[in-house]
């Protein structure tokens, strides 16, 4: 136990002067509707203070990675958009950035996901339906139009193509006479999770992890502002994880990636400060609060004590978050817009850099853009109205969130150890350990559901006759052939020996030795398609065919 009032000082001094002298607070003072001083971190008035809670950008970071966190600038606004073709999201992404929504987080349809062409056969039906399709480095051109890549951020939601699209994005960038060392967003890269929960890979593990490392290696040397991967939670919570089982398995495969990345010959210090992460914000608000902090205090141990970090950036968990996609109902679709603001508040109470809000009509569609933007505005109120940027970590100090961030980090420790004894993250999914712990789970929150002993709103109980009409966006059939067509266009012009030639290096040095980004790039400024990459990999990789367990 240290005195509150003396590591405040060393604080002040040490952390938060600098950073002040940096970038300064968003107001000279911060105060309640009353006139009451609002400080900047607050805990208690004498005494005590627990080592383990710390202060604000300080190891262990339980209360946040940033100095003054939201009193210095707001977490980025995002909003998770694609639909359609490149044009049609194009026009949307400019119109959230008019609403003001300060990065872009782009969804990429079905086809792009597991790298099929539009005009693949597998690929119809799905072009365009649940994200943009992106064929080509002119699609991506297309798509990025106007949206000046050195002020934006952008976060890609991809995985198994995570190389190609993160190539299609700095080409771009070249064209549009930006460097790369100014370029700043994320790309989800995270395969892990796929195998654990989603199911959007192509290569098998092994060789999945090391197109990760690939980029990870490109990324550090490359493209410095860039975050080479989102360690993904989100999607584990959608398929019916636990809070503790979402932190437990995201951080164990966080573990995988930073041992795969010492293996390659990286320092640690050397990229962890550019991992991030990616989380659900689910209904219990407390215990979502005490999640992200438990979350950051565990890992910032793992970095320190299992990889020997130095620096306080690789200690830090920065971190993505989404509203529950998965608790959207169909029913009485208006009472979303709650749910979605409960979420996003605990989003901002336990200390996200990046926040998406659901639009309330995405359980029947792809939202609208009246939908969109009264998500956008969700953030906006809270940010600009309630107060609770105003002050870093307002739930600390609490007995019941802190009681709950020291269980959560207990339970989520106790998983990750089990995972190592099984080999580690990669050897528990090939095991099928998350999966079967997910699946039980999900099968028993459904029952509570089914025995009404978890209420739903609207679903199990205080359902009501359905009266309101929403308008639906609804995706043109016609996408599908205008993509298949562009890709004929695109093919009859380019140079097909140049594109014969990038492709076989790419095939290469998968099958050999050698970083696979500066081959895809060459690839991508040649104009072969995404596709054709991917196919070239899946020659040398082959394909992961997932076992059953039961």
């Amino acid at each position: 136990m240290a005195n509150f009032d003396s590591e405040f000082s060393k604080w002040h001094e040490e952390t938060v002067a600098p950073a002040l002298a940096k970038h300064g607070e968003r107001r000279e003072k911060f105060e309640t509707t009353s006139g009451i001083e609002v400080r900047r971190i607050h805990g208690p008035n004498q005494g005590d203070y627990p080592e383990d809670l710390g202060f604000p950008g300080r190891y262990p970071l339980t209360r946040g990675v940033q100095p003054t966190m939201y009193r210095g600038r707001f977490w980025t606004m995002r909003q998770y958009a694609g639909f359609a073709g490149a044009e049609e999201s194009n026009k949307r992404y400019r119109y959230l950035l008019e609403q003001g929504t300060t990065g872009l987080s782009v969804a990429f349809d079905l086809p792009t996901q597991m790298g099929r062409d539009s005009d693949h056969e597998l690929a119809s039906g799905e072009v365009g339906k649940v994200g943009v399709a992106i064929d080509s480095l002119e699609d991506m051109e297309t798509l990025l139009a106007g949206i000046p890549l050195d002020k934006v951020t952008t976060s890609m939601t991809i995985n198994a193509t995570a190389s190609v699209l993160l190539a299609f994005y700095l080409v771009v960038a070249e064209k549009q006479g930006v460097p790369w060392d100014k370029v700043g967003g994320t790309v989800q890269n995270d395969v892990l999770k796929e195998y654990i929960a989603r199911g959007t890979y192509i290569y098998p593990p092994s060789a999945s992890m090391r197109v990760i490392t690939d980029i990870f290696a490109f990324c550090t040397e490359n493209v410095p502002r860039w975050n080479m991967i989102s360690i993904s939670g989100y999607h584990i919570r959608e398929a019916g994880s636990t809070a503790v089982q979402e932190v437990a398995f995201t951080l164990a495969d966080g573990i995988s990636y930073v041992e795969a990345a010492l293996a390659a010959g990286l320092d640690v210090d050397a990229f962890a400060g550019r991992l991030s992460f990616f989380f659900n914000v689910h209904n219990d608000f407390f215990e979502e609060v005490a999640k992200f902090r438990a979350a950051r205090r565990l890992w910032a141990k793992i970095m320190k004590e299992r990889f020997g970090a130095k620096k306080e950036r690789s200690m830090m968990l920065r971190f993505h978050s989404q509203t529950a996609g998965s608790s959207l109902t169909a029913q009485q679709p208006i009472n979303n817009v709650v749910r979605t603001s409960l979420q996003a508040l605990a989003a901002v109470c336990g200390g996200t850099q990046s926040l998406h809000t659901n639009s309330y009509d995405e359980a029947l569609s792809l939202p609208t853009e009246v939908a969109v933007r009264t998500a956008l505005r969700t953030q906006q109120l809270i940010a600009h109205e309630s107060g609770a940027a105003d002050t870093i970590d307002p739930m600390g100090g609490s007995y019941y969130v802190e009681h709950l961030t020291d269980e959560i980090e207990k339970r989520a420790q106790d998983y990750i150890e089990s995972i190592d004894k099984l080999g580690g993250a990669v050897k528990a999914i090939e095991n099928g350990f998350q999966q079967r712990e997910i699946q039980q789970s999900a099968y028993t929150y459904q029952q509570e559901i089914e025995r009404t002993e978890r209420i739903i709103v609207g679903v199990n109980k205080f359902q009501a006759e359905e009266k309101d009409s929403f308008e639906l966006l609804k995706i043109d059939e016609s996408i599908e052939k205008g993509q298949r067509e562009k890709l004929s266009a695109l093919r009859a012009k380019r140079d097909g020996g140049a594109v014969t030639k990038a492709l076989a290096e790419i095939k290469r040095r998968a099958e050999g030795e050698g970083n696979l980004m500066p081959a895809i790039i060459d690839a991508v400024r040649a104009y072969a398609t995404l596709g054709e990459i991917s196919d070239a990999m899946r020659e040398a990789f082959g394909e992961f065919d997932a076992p059953v367990f039961i």
